[in-house]
């Protein structure tokens, strides 16, 4: 069974720092691109960074570029989203999305739309108070 599992949400002040992890089971870790979207209230859930675990490859919506870091554990099956530098309008349930990286071959990472993931964790949830 595939499953993710993101966590490391919770309350922080304007500025401050969260890491978020998606610990990922059920598939081959190193044969899928891993993602991490976000939803605020009465928003679309939009992309914010993703990493290819085959190549290496990561990607960062401009939003992103600069305080965000997304990393990947092999040997964890864990990725992990680095956010410093918060702002409110980071406020958001995180959620991580998994792909086969064959999908991902020959693409740009930020042209992959929302309905091409396959598995979805459940989310968490990020408060950054002003």
């Amino acid at each position: 069974e595939v499953q993710l599992q993101a966590s490391g949400g919770g309350l922080v002040q304007n500025g401050g720092s969260l890491r978020l992890s998606c610990a990922a089971s059920g598939f081959t870790f190193d044969e899928y691109g891993i993602a991490w979207f976000r939803q605020a209230p009465g928003k679309e859930r939009e992309a914010v960074s993703c990493i290819d675990n085959s190549d290496g490859r990561t990607h960062y919506v401009d939003s992103a570029k600069g305080r965000f870091t997304i990393s990947s554990d092999n040997a964890k099956s864990t990725v992990y989203l680095q956010m410093n530098s918060l702002k409110p309008e980071d406020t958001a349930v995180y959620y991580c999305a998994a792909i086969s990286a064959m999908f991902l071959v020959g693409r740009r990472l930020g042209t992959v739309g929302l309905n091409e993931w396959d598995y979805w964790g459940q989310g968490t949830l990020v408060t950054v108070s002003s």
